[in-house]
């Protein structure tokens, strides 16, 4: 994992988990408490909330990070796949709103630094 801020339109939003790894990505946010403010799972493009407890708001990007898609995961949920998602942005539920992250908005990452999660 890599340790980076989320930015959204040019605002520093939220701490961010980047992945690095096929297993960084499988494991997503299973099994983390507290669930990290926010995750960036790359290159993904779905997700799934099996053995998850607590949903999530999930944004598919594309590759220049536009969210093409966002949408509430609940658990034991599929994010359905959208045309162009080449990344998926993960934030504990009511993220999304409080942060203003709507369709379109550019999603990215600065300050990236290698950590172990």
């Amino acid at each position: 994992m890599r340790n980076a801020s989320l930015l959204v339109d040019g605002r520093r939003l939220a701490p961010l988990l980047v992945t690095v790894s096929s297993w960084d990505r499988l494991r997503g946010m299973l099994g983390r408490k507290p669930l990290p403010p926010a995750m960036l799972l790359r290159p993904c493009t779905s997700v799934h909330g099996a053995w998850m407890r607590d949903p999530l708001d999930v944004a598919l990007l594309d590759r220049d990070g536009r969210v093409l898609h966002t949408h509430l995961l609940r658990p034991w949920g599929m994010s359905p796949p959208r045309r162009g998602t080449v990344s998926v942005l993960e934030a504990p539920a009511g993220s999304f709103e409080r942060w203003g992250l709507n369709v379109g908005a550019h999603v990215e990452v600065a300050g990236a630094s290698e950590v172990t999660a």
